[in-house]
């Protein structure tokens, strides 16, 4: 299948809190999207990775993607080596995105900043001519994304693309609440960043500023690493 976009998230729930708004917003249009978690979030304080499995796979639903899958990598200990290098090449040759998003490169979370060196690094070497993988017993072509981007998670960074989500934040929200045993605080559950009440406004008022900085209601950010081209300077509009 080939891709529009691919996502890719340290942990599930990483996209849908990072650029959530943007991939509903691109599945409306008619975009083919995956989602790609690299860890099941076993070291998470709450939940177990069979919860947040299934919440991963309502939450896909919601935002209209193609498919979601899990690379199984060691939560908390993701390491940008060949070995996984070379499994992330596979998946990115395999799909064929033009747009890749992932992590953001400086977080609170050292999975996070090890995960966008992880996918920008396997973004470049999966399009070298002599790098030689296979998937399904097929060999496989050199495929490098157009565009590689980082959506802001918990730092606040300054953004190189903001895009407009107005119409989407609730799907956005309601991805995010699909995992309950993450963001949802209850008797049976410890106190943790991510499921203060705060944290869940700050999802909102967040998504307002960047908003506000491109004259819309919701909007999200997002880095880049690299110049984004454009053909005519009309694009811009």
């Amino acid at each position: 299948m080939k891709l529009d976009i691919l996502a890719f998230g340290a942990h599930p729930d990483d996209v849908e809190m990072g650029c959530g708004g943007t991939l509903a917003k691109s599945t409306s249009m008619g975009k083919n999207v995956g989602i790609i978690d690299l860890t099941k979030g076993e070291l998470g304080t709450n939940g177990s990775p069979e919860e947040r499995d299934k919440e991963a796979s309502q939450s896909a639903k919601i935002l209209g993607v193609k498919f979601r899958e899990n690379m199984g990598f060691e939560d908390g200990f993701l390491v940008n080596d060949k070995s996984n290098q070379i499994e992330i090449v596979k998946k990115i040759r395999h799909y064929k995105p033009n747009i890749v998003l992932t992590c953001a490169q400086i977080d609170r979370h050292s999975d996070h900043g090890k995960a966008s060196d992880l996918i920008y690094d396997s973004c470049f070497v999966s399009g070298l001519l002599k790098l030689k993988t296979s998937f399904d017993s097929k060999k496989q072509d050199p495929w490098r994304p157009q565009i590689i981007l980082n959506y802001q998670q918990w730092n606040d960074f300054k953004p190189d693309v903001i895009v407009d989500i107005s119409k989407f934040i609730k799907i956005k929200e309601k991805a995010i609440l699909s995992f309950k045993s993450q963001v949802i605080k209850d008797d049976d559950t410890a106190s943790t960043k991510i499921n203060s009440e705060n944290f869940l406004k700050s999802i909102n008022y967040r998504a307002k500023n960047f908003g506000r900085l491109i004259d819309t209601d919701f909007a999200e950010a997002f880095q880049s690493r690299r110049n984004i081209a454009v053909d005519n300077i009309f694009d811009l509009i």
